[in-house]
This record gives C-alpha cells, structure tokens and sequence, in this order.
C-alpha cells in the first residue's frame, strides 16, 4: 500500500509540474506576448530537463500559448482577438445561462458578499494578483451556486488569451474598483431575485474587456494578433523570475 494520505492531492509530474509554471507565467504576463523562449534557459530556471520543458511547449503551442518558427525559435504568443471574442462568447453563455438555475438563499448571498469584501481589501493593497484570483473565484462560486461547477472547467479551458487580455485591462485601463462595483450589482439583484437586472449586470460586466483591449491597442498593437502571423526577430530571453 502507498504512503500518501487518503484525500491527499495526486502529486503532479515532473512535465505537468513545469507546464503548469510555464503556463501561470504566460497568463500572468511574467513571459509577455512576443517574449521569447529558450528550452535550455527554461530548464536551467526551472531546474529539470529539457524534456519535459520541450513537451510543455508542445502543449502550450496546441493551446495557442506558444508559437514556434523554424530557423527562428519558439515565442510567447501574441494575445489573439479572435481566441478572446470566442472565449468571451463561451464564457458569456455559460455564465449567464447558470443563473437562472442558481439557487439565492441568504448563505449564498454572504459568501458573496464575503468575496466581495476580499475584493475591497485586495484592491486597497493595490494587490492585482490576489483580486485576479478573487475575481475567479467569484465567477466561479455563481456556477457552484447554480449547480453547474463542474462547467468552470470548460470556461477554464477556453480563456487563456482571454485571461491575458484581462490582465491587461487591470493593469492599464479599469480600475479594479469598476470591477467590484459591477460585481456589487450582481449580487444586489441576485438578493432581491431580479434575474434579469441580475443577466444585464453580468453580461455588461463580461463584455467590458472588449472596450479596453481596445484602448490598450491604441497604446501597444503590438501585444495583440488579429490572427496572422509575423515573423518575429530573437532577443534576449526573460528569466523566470
């Protein structure tokens, strides 16, 4: 019999390990849209073999996260405004398709208002990590609610340029504040069972990314693809750091 506790999390592989660090840092923009990558300069940070850094950015590449030129190298995609649009439609229907099941009672309402009160204080320490975290976390506590958790891993799987251009947003054009209040919103009409100011402030809140990958264009198109693919020039490679 094995020495690991019933319950216990499943170890994670050495190429999962890695692929999951090398993704976090994709979606975090640690590795920004166009960085390059070296498989040698990857393993040594991260202290494993090549192999497995070379199968995660396999993996990363069938996901859209990597792209890789021959002759040329491998790079941190650009944020593709066609994988957001698609994503942003997934997650818009999911979402607001489950809140007709949800189930509003006065326990559900606080560990929202819980959340909500985590959001506050994450964005008073003007901690971006942690209300990116929160902000999942209370998207995905409406899916719980309705009874359609199990769906956050479609939502999931769907929205890694999404998740970038987001990122993005928080960093250089919506406030976070903005973000809490149209959550606030949902959750008023969630307490008083108006569905339908509940949809409205959800979907007005979802598609807000859309104005501000718009505004972030402006400043820096050359983060964001619109699907066609330019050959990249090779620089210095950024250290996992």
């Amino acid at each position: 019999m094995g020495t690991e506790k019933r319950g216990a999390a499943p170890r994670l592989s050495v190429r999962d390990k890695t692929l999951e660090t090398i993704r976090r840092r994709i979606i975090s923009l640690q590795l920004p849209p166009g960085e390059p990558l070296s498989e040698n300069e990857l393993a040594q940070e991260l202290g494993v073999s090549r192999t497995p850094v070379r199968e995660s950015l396999i993996l990363l590449r069938e996901e859209g996260l990597i792209q890789v030129f021959p002759q040329i190298g491998s790079f941190v995609s650009l944020v593709d405004l066609g994988r957001v649009s698609e994503a942003q439609f997934v997650r818009e229907a999911i979402e607001c398709a489950s809140l007709r099941d949800l189930a509003v009672d006065a326990e559900g309402i606080a560990g929202l208002r819980l959340i909500l009160k985590s959001q506050t204080e994450a964005d008073a320490q003007k901690d971006v990590e942690e209300f990116f975290r929160l902000d999942e976390e209370f998207h995905r506590e409406l899916l719980r609610l309705a009874g359609h958790e199990s769906a956050w891993s479609a939502v999931n799987s769907a929205k890694a340029h999404l998740d970038r251009a987001r990122r993005l947003s928080l960093l250089d054009t919506r406030p976070i504040a903005t973000l809490i209040q149209q959550h606030t919103a949902v959750v008023d009409a969630l307490e008083t069972n108006n569905l339908d100011d509940a949809d409205s402030s959800l979907r007005l809140h979802l598609r807000g990314v859309f104005e501000d990958v718009q505004r972030i264009q402006e400043t820096t198109p050359e983060l964001f693809s619109d699907g066609t693919v330019a050959r990249p020039s090779r620089r210095s490679v950024a250290r996992l750091s």
